[in-house]
């Protein structure tokens, strides 16, 4: 019998061509798209899950209460917390402690390689996380401090296919041996580092040692391993009595911790390390995957009742010889299996295809995602969805056929049987419609952030950082340097202008500070926290700040102890009038307030424009600011570069232009917006096959009275007119429930920004075009064929 089924299915889709190749076609294209959806979004919700007792492990986290509207949170605690909660808090099963890297220089067969995943890592790490040793071993690299663990990448980057272990790599100036390989880490995971060393390494430098004694520097992240079911609240609250009780300084300080599992969704942090998932994005591209494959099964469902008529008659026929309802049930249900399943296999090669590219979209690596159990899971998940929705209807519809009704020359169908078709068109493009209006809001939100007027110039300027351990601890000498590359730079003939700063991203500024600052008026227990910048006499012009009182600072170390105010700041902190000369304390010096420059967006337009101090220390100041000379921006790098060599010849030399680190901090969006582009592509698409497949079903139906028409002089475009307007209609009414749907959803979406567009009427109105226009050509391909049909041959019968 199934046999039988599936000989039948493979004849009417062999019969029916063209019919076979569009479903086929759509359901592909659909079901590739909820894969690659899907499987996005299971590598989010699976963030390290895949180290052994992951329930078991957290993350220490710091509560600062600064005022009574603000907090801050850090992902970061002391270096000697763990050993000691381990000691006097019992349920504790183990520690270990992270140190993050900025970047090192490696030095290999003669070049210099920055490397920035890399971290410190104690002897506890590979007790508490899982890693698969490729060769070496972990033993070796916990007793040698100048040790190394690399990535079978990253080893292979630097040996080729020969052995690394036992290899020497200089990191910086010293010499560290290469004792371990381990396999890449998987998409999924939060330490997403090439290179481990041992904190001892780093411990090695007295000045980082001294620091890493001190209970008030939060220099690295301390993990936990508890035993089954201890109460972390109470752990939090002793973890909190250790701080209080060895730095004095912590009154406003609280300690909790955090499930390894929900770090990845963790979004209250003042920074972090890593790079973290949005859970709402999530869920949205969860609905967006069951939309698209949605989509696709009303496609299968539209061109399958669209011939049913022509199907009626078989249907009849196996009735009145005995078939029952279940046995043609049965019968429609295999076509529909059959159908799912090319659909599948084709989809699963499109998988493999465009991989890479989707790799490349999303950022992550899914390498061999098909010998993956979770990707089968999704792949026959989207089967058996795809199975029943496209089935089910048209099963029961067909299998519905009464045999006399058909054979007296009754129509098959009923009215009901239409509306549903209507109903599941509305659906389709309703969905297009609304991917339509997301693409163009998100499209422009994303230009009015690089449009923006964010009160400062980043155009022809780019930055460059002097690695800290080139500055060194030596006062003098660090000055001496910082002095002697500022006129190296000016001579640059390529170089228009040249600033100094303690930051090199000043577009996305977050260094704070509180309890550090006072002035005249100040109430005693308010210690708001403040933006802080340093920076010197040439940054205003340079980056065309605009004065709003005062000035900026003099030449000479004029205004060494003075500062310079936001508007927001002014405001804020309530400093008096005449602003201009009010006494201000910063970071223990004192000084006056020189000047108040107009507010400058210093951070993400995500968010609103706080209170900022600018002071004159450029004792630290190693970030350089090059303005380059007009049509001259390669020679203005090259004579940056010959200047960096000159002073630090044993590391390699890396530059950041402000537009191009300005707009990275809107990457999530941009790609966000080309995956929204790319999906409402596939909708409309799938929503045009769908429309076609109910404009042969409307032609098919109507095909005398079109004739009849003909017969009596009706023109080609009247026909056209009558066969298209019904589709007009539905597609009009898609618009009319996509619009509130999609205002909400955008509307949503922009609250996450602090300055943002206006959602205009035109919008909705160009995505309303759109969708006629692809509905009108769509219908009209079929429209124009029925009409130009020769009437004899459908009236022949009559």
């Amino acid at each position: 019998m199934f046999k039988n089924y599936f000989k039948v299915a493979f004849r009417n889709l062999s019969k029916h061509r063209t019919a076979s190749i569009i479903n086929i076609a759509g359901l592909t294209v659909g079901i590739t798209a909820a894969v690659f959806i899907m499987l996005w979004v299971q590598n989010e919700l699976s963030f390290d899950n895949y180290h052994k007792d992951a329930d078991q492990i957290y993350r220490v986290k710091a509560k600062l209460t600064l005022t009574k509207d603000e907090t801050w949170i850090w992902e970061s605690s002391p270096y000697m917390l763990g050993g000691i909660a381990k000691k006097e808090i019992p349920g504790i099963k183990n520690y270990t402690f992270l140190w993050p890297g900025y970047m090192v220089t490696v030095h290999n067969k003669g070049q210099l390689i920055s490397e920035k995943k890399y971290a410190y890592v104690d002897a506890n790490w590979f007790n508490v996380f899982h890693y698969d040793f490729v060769d070496g071993s972990v033993e070796s690299f916990s007793k040698k401090p100048f040790s190394l663990i690399l990535t079978q990448s990253t080893a292979k980057r630097y040996f080729g296919n020969g052995e690394a272990v036992g290899k020497i790599l200089r990191v910086d100036s010293v010499n560290y041996q290469v004792q371990a390989v381990v396999k890449d880490n998987p998409a999924n995971s939060t330490f997403q580092y090439d290179i481990l060393m041992p904190v001892e390494a780093k411990l090695s430098n007295p000045h980082e040692k001294e620091q890493s004694s001190h209970w008030g520097n939060y220099s690295g992240l301390t993990f936990l391993k508890l035993q089954a079911g201890v109460n972390t609240d109470e752990t939090a609250k002793k973890l909190t009595d250790i701080i209080k009780k060895n730095n004095k300084d912590s009154e406003n300080t609280a300690l909790s911790v955090i499930k390894l599992k929900d770090m990845h969704f963790e979004n209250d942090l003042q920074s972090s390390s890593f790079e973290h998932g949005n859970r709402k994005l999530v869920n949205i591209f969860m609905i967006l995957a069951t939309l698209l494959l949605a989509t696709a099964c009303i496609n299968y469902v539209n061109l399958t009742t669209a011939r049913a008529s022509a199907r009626s008659k078989e249907v009849s026929v196996r009735k009145i010889v005995g078939a029952g309802r279940f046995q043609l049930f049965g019968q429609f249900m295999s076509e529909s299996l059959v159908v799912s399943v090319l659909a599948l296999i084709f989809s699963i090669i499109c998988i493999q295809v465009f991989m890479p590219w989707f790799n490349g979209v999303t950022e992550k690596h899914f390498s061999q995602p098909l010998a993956s159990t979770a990707t089968w899971l999704i792949l026959l998940g989207t089967l058996l969805v795809s199975f029943i929705f496209n089935g089910l209807y048209p099963a029961i519809l067909l299998s519905s056929f009464k045999p006399l009704s058909v054979f007296k020359g009754r129509n098959a169908l009923n009215i009901k049987d239409g509306g549903i078709r209507k109903a599941l068109v509305v659906v389709q493009f309703g969905i297009s419609v609304m991917l339509i209006i997301c693409t163009m809001v998100i499209y422009r939100q994303l230009d009015f952030m690089q449009k923006a007027d964010l009160g400062y110039n980043r155009e022809h300027v780019f930055s460059f950082r002097i690695p800290w351990n080139v500055l060194g601890f030596d006062d003098k000498k660090r000055v001496s340097m910082l002095s002697s590359i500022v006129n190296e730079l000016r001579e640059q003939s390529a170089i228009k202008e040249v600033a100094q700063s303690q930051s090199d991203d000043f577009y996305n500024n977050g260094t704070k500070m509180s309890g550090t600052i006072d002035w005249d008026g100040r109430p005693k227990d308010y210690k708001p926290s403040v933006a802080t910048l340093s920076a010197d006499e040439n940054f205003q012009q340079m980056m065309s700040l605009k004065m709003k009182d005062g000035h900026w600072f003099g030449k000479a170390n004029v205004d060494e102890h003075n500062v310079i105010l936001n508007e927001t700041a002014v405001k804020q902190l309530g400093i008096r009038t005449p602003v201009i000369g009010q006494r201000f304390k910063f970071n223990g010096d004192s000084g006056i307030v020189a000047g108040v420059v107009k507010d400058f967006n210093f951070r993400s337009l995500h968010e609103k424009i706080g209170p900022m101090v600018i002071n004159n220390h450029t004792d630290w100041a190693g970030s350089f600011y090059i303005k380059t000379a007009p049509g001259n921006t390669s020679g203005a790098i090259r004579a940056a570069q010959n200047v960096w060599n000159q002073f630090v010849p044993e590391q390699p030399f890396a530059y950041n232009f402000l537009d191009e680190g300005y707009n990275k901090l809107y990457h999530a969006e941009q790609r966000s917006s080309t995956l929204v582009s790319i999906f409402a592509i596939i909708a409309i698409a799938i929503s045009a096959m769908g429309l076609l497949g109910l404009a042969a079903f409307a032609a098919e139906q109507r095909v005398k009275e079109i004739g009849i028409r003909k017969v009596l002089g009706a023109s080609v475009q009247s026909i056209i007119g009558l066969l298209s307007a019904d589709f007009l209609k539905t597609v009009l009414i898609a618009n009319l429930i996509a619009f509130p749907v999609a205002w909400y959803m955008m509307n949503k979406w922009l609250q996450d920004f602090a300055y943002r567009i206006d959602i205009s009427w035109w919008i909705f109105g160009a995505a309303a075009c759109i969708a006629l226009f692809i509905a009108l050509l769509t219908v009209s391909i079929q429209s124009i064929k029925a009409a130009l049909a020769n009437p004899v041959s459908s009236l022949r019968s009559e």
